[in-house]
């Protein structure tokens, strides 16, 4: 068996988010859907990311985001994912590399540009994601790094990247190499507009390749297209072993041997940006479970790691998510 190299290795979109506070007149104006993701075209992208003033520019990506969390904690992590040879794409591989992340997937020489997000905030807290995917969705089992995914204890698959036939492909292809090196598999649902377009395609790696899953309430019950929360939590359990449920600020519920269990969430100040929270989320459920640690504690450094995020704008810690842990008195 490979040696393993890395606690965790991402694979998903590989995305810069431009993120600019709004009143929620500027989402009407511009026809913006309201705490929510939208995919755009090129053209789109550029007209809103001229009229984003005051905007930061962040290497993003809900996968990306999830591996620089657990860079944050200690861990060791590498991401796998496509950028253009543009300033972005330089933007995005400097990003990962500073903080430790090895990212090394060839960048697209021709086609669309590197994939962002234009991300507008609202007073209260509320993003309205507008996605360009870009170059990042012409990812094809060609681009999975074989021994990179054997070098990962944990393979870690985001929902968004889910939108091509070759994506899929892709998916499933590094699923079997890592199943085929005795690793395990996570997948998050991203959000219940993937999990509207790709439901038989979600259900079917979750009952065959699927280890660990990441759901919010929303998508959970889309993927079982119920309202009963309960229900869907009895559906879910017959289809994997392991699954966090986050459900704002009623914390999170793990599925796992026995009963789940309801861990609360951690308490904040003032919530600033809601951008990453799920992502941050798995990333202390995902350390931690590459430490071996009970479930519960798993939880709890998501949920640590949750409310670290939405305390500021950006998708990634700006406190260094072990320091965090260590005052929570969670050795790891």
């Amino acid at each position: 068996m490979s040696e393993i190299r890395f606690d965790v290795v991402g694979l998903g979109n590989a995305i810069v988010d431009i993120i600019a506070p709004v009143e929620d007149s500027f989402l009407d104006r511009f026809n913006i859907r309201k705490d929510g993701m939208t995919l755009i075209d090129e053209p789109r992208a550029d007209a809103l990311t001229a009229a984003a003033t005051d905007a930061r520019q962040l290497s993003g990506g809900s996968g990306a985001n999830t591996i620089a969390g657990i860079a944050s904690f200690g861990g060791r992590a590498s991401y796998i994912g496509k950028v253009a040879e543009d300033a972005l794409g330089d933007v995005f591989r400097r990003d990962m590399n500073e903080s430790g992340i090895p990212f090394d997937t060839p960048a697209l020489s021709e086609g669309p540009a590197t994939a962002r997000s234009i991300i507008f905030v609202t007073p209260d807290g509320a993003r309205s994601m507008n996605t360009f995917l870009g170059a990042s969705v012409l990812f094809s089992p060609d681009d999975v790094q074989e021994e990179t995914v054997k070098a990962g204890g944990i393979l870690y698959l985001e929902g968004y990247l889910f939108d091509e036939e070759a994506a899929k492909a892709a998916f499933v292809h590094a699923s079997e190499i890592a199943k085929a090196a005795g690793r395990k598999v996570a997948l998050t649902l991203s959000d219940s507009f993937c999990v509207e377009r790709h439901r038989d395609s979600f259900l079917h790696l979750i009952q065959n390749h699927v280890d660990v899953l990441f759901a919010n309430e929303e998508e959970l019950l889309s993927l079982y297209e119920t309202r009963d929360f309960d229900q869907a939590v009895d559906k879910l359990r017959a289809d994997t072993g392991l699954a966090a449920i986050t459900r704002s600020e009623k914390g999170s519920v793990v599925i796992g041997e026995g009963e789940p269990i309801a861990v609360a969430a951690e308490p904040v100040d003032k919530v600033v940006d809601t951008t990453g929270a799920g992502d941050q989320y798995a990333a202390g459920f995902l350390f931690g479970l590459s430490r071996d640690l009970p479930l519960e504690l798993c939880a709890r450094l998501g949920h640590i790691a949750a409310a670290e995020v939405i305390s500021h704008y950006g998708p990634r810690p700006e406190v260094p998510l072990s320091s965090l842990a260590e005052k929570a008195g969670i050795s790891a």
